[in-house]
């Protein structure tokens, strides 16, 4: 029998972003820190890398930031706050506490069985597959508004949750999706 429940659900990367809400001098975080790399000519945003929580924030001369590489919103959070503390320390004026917004979760996890993605091309709406260009089957989910992916073997990507409840409620309502048209095998 086939498992009730999507397994091994897993936050891979979140995506948030922050407002410092004044001018950032990126040459002068660059000359202070070794942990950041910035390259005007190849990209406007001073990359700051953090070992704990290992993220990369990107800052810009603006003042908004964009943290990636967290595995949870709360890491995110973390992230962003250690950021905005090392800068603080090394004498950067910052007078905002800056808000924090998630804007994408990534996360992987299994059906408890394969799925037949050929049939489900052919059965369901608002998914694509097309095996000669990507071995899976995108799913464009309304509520949540997330985007799966779905491969045979049963593994699904799921991204642009918001939160670790939109995930929960993608991953359980694409199971049954597919189970309720007999898609699962």
């Amino acid at each position: 029998m086939i498992g009730d429940k999507v397994n091994k659900i897993k936050i891979q990367n979140v995506v948030a972003t922050a407002d410092l809400g004044t001018k950032i001098d990126l040459i002068a975080i660059m000359k202070v820190f070794r942990n950041v790399e910035y390259r005007p000519r190849r990209f406007p945003g001073l990359v700051f890398r953090l070992k704990r929580p290992k993220t990369a924030t990107l800052i810009f001369k603006n003042g908004k930031m964009v943290c990636t590489g967290s595995k949870s919103a709360k890491l995110a959070k973390r992230a962003v706050k250690n950021v905005v503390k090392e800068l603080k320390k090394a004498g950067f004026i910052i007078n905002k506490v800056p808000d924090v917004t998630i804007q994408n979760m990534v996360a992987t996890a299994h059906l408890g069985s394969n799925a037949d993605l050929e049939a489900s091309a052919d059965i369901l709406e608002n998914i694509m597959y097309e095996p000669e260009q990507f071995p899976g089957a995108v799913y464009r989910m309304d509520d949540p508004k997330v985007v799966i992916l779905i491969f045979t073997t049963g593994n699904i990507v799921i991204t642009g949750a918001r939160n670790e409840e939109q995930v929960m409620i993608a991953a359980d309502k694409i199971r049954a999706i597919l189970n309720e048209d007999g898609l699962l095998f």
